[in-house]
């Protein structure tokens, strides 16, 4: 049995403690040995050694240093592989870098916890340092402190706690040490327990210490966050994939390419030498790699982070901004990012019918749709009775008392003059026994006490009711209707007060007056739905993404804000945690699959149902704020953190954070992370056509028997230098239309589909023509030393800068789209070909690529016009999709 489910004197027993002396200091040598001490415990983190090296063996980094290396070994020199050495270096700096920045959770969840704890030991009152409890301990807390491990409570006076931590709902919750709750309650309705880290609201308590460190609820969502281990997002996957696809393809044509030559040279139809055959194949190899990819994704994710910084989404891990358009599923807490966390009183049963109250959250604008001399008594005792106050933006007290005080300024009374006006004299406060709070006020010159609480104990002090300005004596077929109102309102996910009051001209203790009150009516109180969010949650339908809500909630609750934003419909499941604990795992995965309602769950039930939903498939975006959501928000394939309402853990363990803490700002990341995936998708197979083009070109030239008309440093400038430019002005391509009208990307599917492959095909075979030709004016009809290669240098560039603006579409035309408004390419193009007239003809530099052959403006001209075929194959390839 739980600490929870036993009596506090069991548990005091079964420590061996007294709660009044406390453990003996030899109990707590002997307790610490045994327990350890009371703090969380952190996973030793990655070096950054082992980041380097985990970069460095990713196997498109291998493929580049193997490049590097035989370039190196096979040319006797070293510009060729220090280019590629380069792009290595900087493609892992640039990782390592964002993988420094990754969280610390736990660092976050240590510093919640209480530097100082007031206990009893060998019969005195100490302030100690809270890592030396152990369990046994009687320690005292009181309203302000946060509690220092996990108690069991003893002793109560008026105690709330703030346990939004652990639940996620903000409302304190009320502490009874009497009582005993079953085994599997949840954590939110364990009313006779203190947790680690949790914030005393109201009153005072004694409680014995039950569970200490890693052992305690918190202790429990630091092992969550150390268990969860990071997975390769689906882009990296993808990227991943090609690089082998490329290698593969890359050993196989070097292999074949060296073959072919051997086979040439055997019988006569040319004469290469051995280490001739080789620097093509190396050549080969270079042009196989897309040797710049690598950057272009960091740099266009890097870009991607600015642009939803500015949308009020700070991305804290480059790959999650490709991840967010991959998202199949949003799981969602409620309160606060469904909702607008702030309760605000939407009916008032007056004793005869409901009335509706218009306005939203806490602003005082708004109305009561019937007023009647009931409703203003009700708003009045609201009013005054309540401990809580608004001053423009300061909110103080309870959000429940807050609501109340938002109804009076509709009501047009003002709480600052009601109350010099009206001032109470005498109070009953609160307390979870009865249920009720009561305060005396002189009104009239008579004294009156007003009272307001749970509906079920106000009804059992009450004589009489108002209806019409009449008083009347209760009956049971008053009580009846009232029980009805009551079960309408909390059906409609409402939560219901209800208000009485009596004249008291003469009495000794307000503790003996509540009794006989007349009963005023009852009000329904809601943190209700952000308006905004409905629109939002239908945008991601049309885009094929589920919105699941998980939250602390009562399921009843969950459920009516689930319906009316429409995440809960005929076809789909809700389920509390309760229900979850009774089904067997393969149970549950069937279940997941309908359910987008999950309520009353703890940390482990979100880990679980996060876990569950990768497990059937789906890419899950979890949210949240609380320390409760931290091992869900960790665990999912994009964490997403509040930045206004988020504590500290849940920021540190999330991979975005929401600086404006809305939804929709949720789905306008997603939208972001669609169109960047677009983009790289665009910018990929830009790069890949061309790595295919020049593999295409050099084993046709070789088949041909004419050799390799590129060199190897000239390879590498057009894969580095001309593609990359152009490849980051695709990465910055605006969103086209319709691209929250698809459904999700698919994570299996490989990032070079069958539209892509035939683009690829298209474009390498045009290359390739274009290139052949150019080769073939400047080698055999115009001739001369390197005039050959340096006609196809100038052609393949030339169509790569022009092809820019067919890859700017998979499916549009160039005619269908405004050419040049995407300034980045023109930008880009007239980079590229002023980069080009340097390596033609500036001394040194030419010397360098073998391109310093004494160029006509007839040469360069032939030369250039050859570029537009690829560009004519890139438009052509569009319609045969």
């Amino acid at each position: 049995m739980k600490s929870y489910s036993k009596d506090f004197k069991d548990v005091l027993q079964e420590l061996n403690s007294d709660s009044k002396k406390g453990l003996t200091s030899e109990q707590v040598i002997s307790s610490r040995k045994k327990y350890g001490s009371n703090k969380l415990i952190e996973k030793v983190g990655e070096s950054i050694l082992h980041m380097i090296v985990g970069e460095l063996t990713g196997f498109l980094n291998i493929l580049l240093i193997s490049a590097a290396i035989i370039s190196i070994v096979a040319s006797n020199h070293l510009t060729d592989g220090l280019f590629i050495f380069s792009i290595v270096i900087l493609n892992t700096g640039l990782s390592v870098f964002q993988e420094r920045k990754a969280s610390s959770a736990i660092n976050a969840l240590k510093s919640m916890s209480a530097p100082h704890a007031k206990v009893m030991r060998d019969g005195e009152l100490e302030d100690i340092d809270s890592q030396d409890l152990v369990p046994g301990d009687i320690v005292l807390i009181e309203a302000g402190d946060y509690i220092p491990a996990d108690i069991r409570l003893i002793e109560v006076i008026n105690l709330k706690i703030d346990e939004s931590a652990l639940t996620g709902e903000s409302v304190p919750v009320e502490k009874d040490a009497l009582v005993t709750v079953k085994d599997d309650t949840p954590i939110g309705d364990r009313i006779n327990m203190g947790y680690m880290s949790t914030i005393v609201t109201y009153g005072r308590a004694k409680g014995i210490v039950v569970a200490t460190g890693m052992d305690t609820e918190i202790g429990n969502i630091a092992n969550l966050l150390n268990e969860v281990e990071d997975e390769m997002t689906p882009l990296q996957k993808k990227i991943d994939s090609l690089g082998k696809i490329l290698g593969t393809v890359s050993i196989v044509v070097v292999v074949l390419i060296f073959a072919v030559g051997l086979l040439y040279n055997y019988i006569g139809i040319t004469s290469y030498a051995v280490i001739d055959l080789f620097m093509i194949s190396v050549t080969l190899a270079v042009a196989a790699i897309p040797e710049g990819l690598p950057t272009v994704i960091t740099v266009v994710l890097s870009i991607g982070m600015r642009k939803m910084a500015d949308k009020s989404a700070i991305v804290k891990e480059l790959n999650a901004v490709e991840t967010l358009g991959s998202t199949t599923v949003i799981s969602s807490d409620k309160t606060g990012t469904l909702t607008q966390n702030k309760m605000v009183v939407k009916r008032i049963f007056d004793n005869s019918k409901i009335i509706e109250v218009t306005g939203q959250g806490y602003d005082f604008k708004g109305e009561i749709i019937g007023k009647n001399d009931n409703i203003s008594k009700l708003v009045e005792i609201g009013l005054l009775c309540n401990d809580s106050s608004i001053n423009g933006k300061t909110l103080i007290g309870d959000p429940t008392e807050l609501a109340l005080v938002t109804l009076g300024a509709k009501n047009g009374l003002n709480q600052k003059k009601i109350n010099e006006k009206l001032k109470r004299i005498d109070e009953f406060p609160f307390d979870s026994e009865r249920k009720l709070m009561s305060t005396v006020h002189v009104i009239n010159g008579k004294k009156q006490i007003y009272t307001k609480g749970a509906p079920d104990q106000l009804l059992k002090v009450c004589s009489y009711y108002l209806l019409e300005g009449k008083v009347l004596p209760m009956d049971d077929k008053f009580i009846k209707i009232v029980e009805l109102a009551n079960q309408g309102l909390a059906y409609n996910a409402l939560r219901v007060l209800g208000f009485a009051y009596k004249e008291v001209n003469e009495y000794k203790k307000i503790t003996e007056e509540e009794t006989g009150l007349i009963f005023t009516g009852l009000v329904g109180i809601i943190d209700p739905p952000r308006e905004e969010v409905k629109e939002a949650i239908k945008i991601c339908h049309k885009a094929g993404m589920r919105v699941v809500m998980i939250t602390g909630d009562h399921k009843l609750t969950a459920s009516a804000i689930g319906k009316e934003l429409g995440i809960l419909n005929e076809n789909a499941n809700s389920l509390s945690g309760e229900e979850i604990d009774k089904l067997s795992y393969p149970e549950f995965l069937d279940l997941v699959k309908i359910t987008n309602v999950f309520a009353r769950v703890s940390p482990n039930h979100k880990v679980m149902i996060v876990k569950a939903l990768q497990e059937t498939g789906e890419i899950a975006s979890m949210t949240g704020d609380g320390v409760n959501d931290a091992p869900a928000l960790k665990q999912a394939n994009i964490g997403v953190a509040m930045g206004i309402t988020g504590t500290d853990v849940s920021k540190e363990a999330a991979d975005m954070v929401l600086m404006d803490d809305n939804f929709t700002t949720i789905v306008d990341a997603v939208e972001e992370g669609r169109v960047i995936y677009s983009n790289i998708r665009k910018f990929v197979g830009y790069l890949v056509s061309c790595n295919v083009g020049e593999v295409l070109l050099i084993f046709t030239a070789m088949i041909l028997g004419w050799g390799s008309p590129l060199l190897p440093i000239q390879i590498l400038w057009i894969n580095l230098v001309t593609d990359s430019f152009p490849a980051f002005a695709l990465g910055l391509e605006k969103k086209e239309v319709g691209i929250m009208d698809k459904n999700p990307i698919d994570p299996k599917a490989s990032i070079v589909d069958k539209k892509m492959g035939i683009a690829i095909g298209f474009q390498a075979v045009f290359l390739t023509i274009a290139v052949l030709i150019s080769y073939y004016i400047g080698d055999r009809i115009i001739g001369g030393d390197n005039m050959g290669s340096t006609f196809a240098f100038i052609t393949i560039i030339t169509g790569e800068l022009l092809r820019t603006y067919s890859a700017r579409s998979e499916s549009s035309t160039i005619f269908k789209m405004k050419l040049f408004d995407n300034k980045f390419i023109n930008y880009s193009a007239l980079f590229g070909f002023g980069l080009l007239l340097v390596v033609l003809f500036v001394p040194g530099i030419n010397t360098v690529f073998y391109t310093n052959v004494g160029l006509t403006f007839t040469n360069l001209l032939t030369a250039l016009v050859l570029g537009f075929i690829p560009l004519f194959g890139g438009e052509l390839s569009k319609k045969f999709k």
